[in-house]
């Protein structure tokens, strides 16, 4: 078992043998997409390169644990990963922000981020700390709960919650990074690479508990392990790119130096 907290410089591949079987809660994959000329990106064919992860990721999942496997909108298509996980849901990751260049197809402006799980059941979804607000006004809202559906048949837990709404599988509320984002830690990790920490909190606090162990197998600048430590979330990080590794540790110094600075009120 590899020491976990820990982000390790090294090819994925080469260190998930070496994690223990059924030992990860959740694993969060934002690895290469397979759509650009970076050496990390070039995959001769994406959805063969997700199914061999996917397998990996089965064996070293906990029953009912989730996989988080970030892509573009063919990322999984013609393989069956049945055998292995269920798809529980595409999750489109909305960017309107993004210039609509096609001049013969339409632009894309999305990425999927598709949410597995091993088994039948998720053993962590955890709703109320995802909550988004209510769009619809309350009095419309409230007049539909009125319907004999939602009072007396299967719709009924559907009623409005004070406190918010399932955010649903069409995530337009997180913006990506720009160049001029102050936690844009390197030019050459946007987009691709750095993910916005509350998109990836957003998962972590949806498909795991504090004390659980989450794998990141792709670190990147390390935002998953530090949306992990602010959380109270164990993980084992893995990444390629001496620069990012260091990049991410000096993330994490930092996190651990706010955590610290809270807990006695620096």
């Amino acid at each position: 078992m590899l020491e976990i907290d820990r982000i390790y410089q090294a090819d994925a591949f080469t260190l998930l043998p070496q994690i223990e079987s059924a030992s990860i809660d959740l694993i969060i994959c934002d690895g290469p997409y397979g759509v650009t000329t970076n050496p990390w990106d070039r995959i001769s064919n994406i959805q063969e390169f997700n199914l061999k992860l996917i397998t990996i990721f089965a064996e070293k999942l906990k029953e009912g644990g989730a996989l988080y496997l970030f892509g573009k909108p063919d990322c999984i298509d013609f393989i069956d990963y049945r055998p292995f996980l269920n798809l529980q849901a595409k999750i489109v990751w909305y960017q309107p922000s993004r210039l609509a260049q096609g001049r013969i197809n339409y632009t894309n402006n999305y990425d999927l981020i598709c949410y597995f799980i091993k088994g039948q059941r998720p053993k962590t979804f955890n709703l109320d700390a995802i909550r988004v607000p209510q769009l619809v006004e309350l009095e419309h809202r409230r007049r539909c709960e009125r319907v004999p559906s939602v009072i007396n048949g299967k719709y009924g837990k559907t009623k409005f919650n004070e406190e918010g709404k399932n955010p649903g599988d069409v995530w337009g509320d997180i913006k990506q990074l720009t160049y001029k984002s102050k936690k844009l830690v390197a030019r050459e990790a946007l987009n691709t690479i750095q993910k916005p920490e509350q998109l990836i909190e957003r998962l972590v606090k949806a498909s795991s508990n504090k004390g659980d162990l989450v794998l990141d197998p792709f670190a990147g600048v390390g935002t998953a392990p530090v949306v992990c430590k602010r959380l109270g979330r164990h993980f084992i990080a893995i990444e390629q790119d001496q620069k990012f590794v260091q990049a991410a540790n000096e993330r994490l110094r930092e996190a651990e130096y706010e955590i610290a600075g809270r807990l006695f009120d620096w």
